[in-house]
């Protein structure tokens, strides 16, 4: 079996959920082979997969929504992306078509979240299973009236699909498949955490370690906000704001998920794969506000209901006042299962074999 995984290059989010997934698969199906096809950094994948071989293909799939940093977003910019791409798809589904036909295995299409994988899986009369927490229609179409044709495209190509993955911490996705709710999607931590302390010199109080991250585009920090906090000591991947002396640069090749179990905070922006990995390691998330994207107050929402918390502002974020010496909010309501990879590969495992998906997948994955 082939699982040929589609994933959209708008963050490296998509990739962690994906490589998560694909993990679980893995464990279950050790001969399967996987093959991720993205704009994401190879090397990037490669970290997210460790020891899990895949093959890469350097495909683009869909646009996103383009950012100049981790707040904001460009309309005008996504708009005339949107454009080039759709110049673009037909070369691309013919050119991945003809490579998928001679590999001359079973095939599946694993979507996260590109609608252009429909018509893909359509051309190879394969299976298609998306995993999503949103869909570009419910982005685009609260981005504006110029939006709106390419919401309706994005919806049409998911209703298209054999079947939704349907993480937490969601957006609506009415787009008429059966689907199975899941837990959270984290990936795990390999490396061991005793040694990591000791190569980044943190203290043994967990709640004085934080980590600050606002992926891949981040967020033009000045170190001398660090400075605000003398007693904590901060773990973050840009070098510059890492000049600060109680700041520790993140090692290359070390995932950030990888030091949360020495943490007690996070500062971050709102990313699903990052709150799975933060709600699941029980850190809490101080989370700064975000405009123009429709994602963002949802993720906010889920939050406050699923996580210990403290929300900010952009303008606090940026002049340092984080409030770490405040207690964090406690969630409203209970946490959530942690329990979604696994579920997502045995689901994979059913569509795969089954093709027409059935009312009892629920039960049966």
């Amino acid at each position: 079996m082939l699982i040929y995984a589609c994933v959209s290059a708008h963050g490296f989010g998509h990739g962690s959920r994906t490589a998560a997934v694909l993990t679980a698969l893995h464990q279950r199906n050790p001969t399967w082979r996987l093959v991720l096809s993205t704009t994401l950094p190879e090397a990037f994948l490669r970290l997210a997969l460790g020891p899990i071989p895949f093959e890469y293909r350097p495909c683009r799939w869909d646009v996103g929504v383009l950012q100049a940093d981790a707040l904001g977003a460009d309309a005008d910019a996504t708009l005339a992306a949107l454009v080039a791409l759709e110049a673009c798809l037909p070369a691309l589904w013919a050119g991945e078509q003809a490579w998928l036909a001679e590999q001359g295995c079973p095939l599946l299409v694993l979507a996260d979240v590109p609608p252009a994988a429909a018509e893909l899986a359509r051309r190879l009369n394969s299976p298609l299973v998306w995993l999503a927490n949103f869909g570009w229609d419910s982005i685009y179409a609260a981005m504006g009236p110029e939006f709106r044709p390419w919401a309706r495209q994005c919806h049409n190509a998911y209703r298209q699909g054999d079947f939704l993955l349907h993480c937490p911490l969601a957006m609506p996705m009415d787009w008429g498949l059966p689907e199975l709710r899941l837990g959270l999607t984290p990936g795990s931590p390999r490396l061991d955490a005793t040694k990591l302390a000791d190569q980044l010199k943190l203290p043994a109080d967990r709640e004085r370690c934080v980590l600050v991250g606002f992926g891949g585009l981040g967020l033009s920090l000045d170190p001398g906000v660090l400075a605000r906090w003398p007693d904590h000591v901060f773990i973050c991947a840009d070098p510059q704001l890492a000049i600060a002396a109680n700041a520790r640069l993140l090692p290359a090749g070390v995932r950030p998920l990888e030091v949360l179990p020495l943490c007690g905070r996070m500062v971050t922006k709102p990313g699903y794969s990052s709150f799975c990995e933060a709600l699941t390691m029980g850190v809490g998330i101080h989370l700064v506000h975000r405009d123009g994207f429709a994602e963002a107050p949802v993720l906010e929402a889920a939050l406050v209901r699923h996580g210990w918390h403290y929300l900010l502002s952009r303008a606090q974020a940026l002049a340092g006042d984080w409030r770490l010496d405040q207690p964090l909010i406690p969630p409203s309501d209970p946490p959530l299962p942690v329990d979604g990879c696994m579920a997502a590969a045995k689901a994979i495992e059913y569509v795969a074999a089954n093709r027409v998906v059935h009312s009892d997948l629920n039960r049966s994955a």
